[in-house]
């Protein structure tokens, strides 16, 4: 008499190898998934950053309505304050010097502040950019 169930040898074996190949490709997805969100929160910390920056510049402008002009320059017309502004721009935000350095741009009353950073590994720089209108009354 024959058993039955013996046309299945090893069909038990493929199932769990079945098994095993899902449950990895969920834990790569999830990974993947992992590392997507990781991405997004860098980013938003060094978008939330070059707002702030650029938020802080401007109003120390309004404060010294008087010399809008001496903002414009690469330098910032050598005043400490702005000098320390573009320190701390480079020390915050990634790449933040050279080709990517931040801009002030004074035409009139309207200041525009672009502040600009390139994310590590990436080749596309980011950037920010802020206008305002200071009224000298």
């Amino acid at each position: 008499m024959r058993r039955q169930g013996q046309g299945q040898k090893g069909v038990m074996l493929i199932e769990a190898l079945i098994g095993m190949l899902i449950f990895s490709i969920g834990i790569l997805a999830l990974m993947g998934m992992q590392a997507m969100a990781m991405r997004a929160t860098i980013d938003a910390k060094y978008r939330s950053e070059a707002s702030f920056l650029a938020n802080e510049i401007i109003g120390q402008m309004w404060v010294d309505r008087g010399n809008l002009a001496g903002y414009t320059d690469a330098n910032c017309g050598g005043t400490p304050v702005c000098a320390a502004w573009l320190a701390r721009v480079q020390a915050l935000l990634p790449n933040a010097s050279g080709g990517s350095a931040p801009s002030i741009v004074v035409s009139g009353q309207q200041v525009t502040v672009t502040v600009r950073w390139l994310r590590p590994g990436e080749t596309g720089a980011s950037n920010h950019v802020a206008v305002a209108t200071i009224n000298n009354s």
